[in-house]
């Protein structure tokens, strides 16, 4: 496998192109990265949901597909028989753009053994994934919510962004035009994703997760960027793009002129995204959330598994009535 050696440059980025970048979880880089492929006549790997809303790794290879690559899916998704796909692909002299988690492409470097002049991969900066069965039961329990059957078409969304790209929430839809959608923090599944109980094991001593990557192009949300460099930023999705390689960086240089973009300092852009570089804590809860997963309604699970301890919020209540007395205490006396 190719070891990288030098420090990424690192982009904050939108795509030019608005409805585009609205369809997006950030700034809708990789629509452009894949355009540029499919243009060469070569062929894009990335995740989508298949007929049952699982997420696999698939191939597409015309543009009227590249929207069911488009937008985060925070599940595992199922590589299958796409390393050996993307290896024909090669051989036989194609353009292979292949996407997916640091850990993905690290696979695929692996598989290959070798560098392919016509290969450019592009992982994230990825918080970790749930695993499968998670979102399983957790699309379960919305259909008995609403006793209705899930269907693909809107296709579910992790990050719709009409409230913005920092208040985005998750969508699914059933059957006769009915719409689930909830802000992200108030929704159970994406509570339990954020709060790392459903993570796969893995995750929580990831190797992929490192300053100096493997793959081509890293993109991810430009979290703080309303504080580096706030005319990158108006609440519609800015994307942190870090070139890792020279063929990355040629990448780039070739497509930047379809994207807003400013060079900023890698290592100021990376400290607002620490899953960059760090892995996440496993919660000491996620053995019994994992245990107690099919057994009970999944919104009960997840609120039993982040409610802190009986004794911190017994402690947190007599701070709040205290604080309340010792205001009112000195509103009195003024």
């Amino acid at each position: 496998m190719i070891k990288r050696k030098r420090e990424p440059l690192a982009y904050a980025c939108w795509n030019k192109n608005d409805s585009v970048r609205m369809c997006s979880s950030s700034g809708g880089v990789f629509y452009v990265l894949a355009e540029f492929i499919i243009a060469h006549g070569g062929v894009v790997f990335g995740a989508a949901f298949d007929e049952e809303l699982m997420v696999r790794h698939v191939a597409v290879d015309s543009m009227d597909q590249v929207y069911r690559l488009q937008g985060s899916k925070y599940v595992q998704s199922i590589i299958g028989r796409t390393y050996i796909e993307a290896k024909k692909l090669l051989d036989e002299g194609r353009y292979v753009l292949f996407t997916g988690t640091p850990c993905q492409i690290d696979g695929l470097l692996h598989y290959l053994c070798h560098d392919y002049e016509l290969l450019y991969t592009q992982d994230i900066i990825c918080h970790g994934v749930p695993s499968p069965i998670v979102w399983k039961r957790y699309l379960n329990y919305q259909e008995q919510q609403y006793k209705k059957p899930l269907v693909r078409e809107p296709l579910p969304s992790f990050r719709r962004k009409e409230e913005g790209w920092k208040r985005y929430s998750i969508s699914l839809s059933f059957d006769k035009d009915i719409e689930y959608r909830k802000y992200h923090k108030e929704d159970c599944y994406m509570q339990a994703f954020l709060k790392n109980l459903s993570l796969r094991p893995s995750c929580y001593e990831c190797h992929s997760k490192t300053k100096i990557r493997n793959s081509d192009i890293t993109l991810a949300d430009f979290w703080g960027i309303e504080h580096m460099l706030p005319e990158m930023f108006d609440n519609k999705g800015t994307s942190l793009v870090l070139t890792n390689s020279e063929k990355g960086k040629h990448l780039f240089e070739l497509l930047k002129s379809r994207l807003h973009w400013r060079e900023v300092d890698f290592e100021e852009a990376v400290s607002h995204n620490t899953p960059a570089f760090q892995s996440v804590a496993r919660p000491k809860k996620r053995e019994a959330f994992y245990d107690r997963l099919g057994t009970m309604p999944f919104d009960r699970l997840v609120k039993r598994a982040i409610l802190p301890p009986i004794y911190k919020r017994i402690y947190w209540k007599i701070r709040h009535v205290v604080g309340l007395i010792l205001r009112k205490g000195k509103m009195i006396k003024s």
